[in-house]
């Protein structure tokens, strides 16, 4: 099963080293998609998720992986806190939620029943 996260997903796949600009056949693709989704949903760091892969906040495993890092960030300010000017460092944590197109506070109101709500719509004054 392929599971993605999925902010900018073209802009990412076309920045691979590897990325074959076009594909032989469906083949080619399914395979070069399926490697390329199992590296970003279990290696890749997600700058957007503070430096933790889709899979460990998916499944919740950052908060283990969160632990481990504090624990080397504690260990490094102990041995050396001059180094850290600004105090003891944290480990950033991903964000509680993450949305593509999300719905604002002050447009929480305009919902269309029948099709999709993009929160565009009102900005670009429809009504309905």
């Amino acid at each position: 099963m392929i599971i993605t996260f999925c902010e900018s997903q073209f802009k990412t796949q076309k920045n691979q080293p590897d990325y074959p600009g076009r594909f032989n056949d469906a083949s080619h693709a399914r395979h070069w998609c399926e490697d390329y989704f199992d590296w970003y949903n279990f290696e890749h760091h997600h700058s957007g998720l503070a430096g933790f892969t889709p899979e460990q906040v998916f499944t919740g495993r950052y908060r283990e992986v969160a632990k481990a890092k504090q624990l080397a960030l504690d260990d490094r300010y102990e041995r050396n806190p001059e180094r850290f000017v600004q105090g003891r460092p944290t480990v950033p944590m991903p964000p509680k939620s993450v949305a593509i197109n999300p719905v604002a506070e002050t447009e929480g109101d305009f919902v269309i029943d029948d099709c999709v709500n993009f929160p565009t719509l009102s900005a670009a004054g429809y009504v309905r």
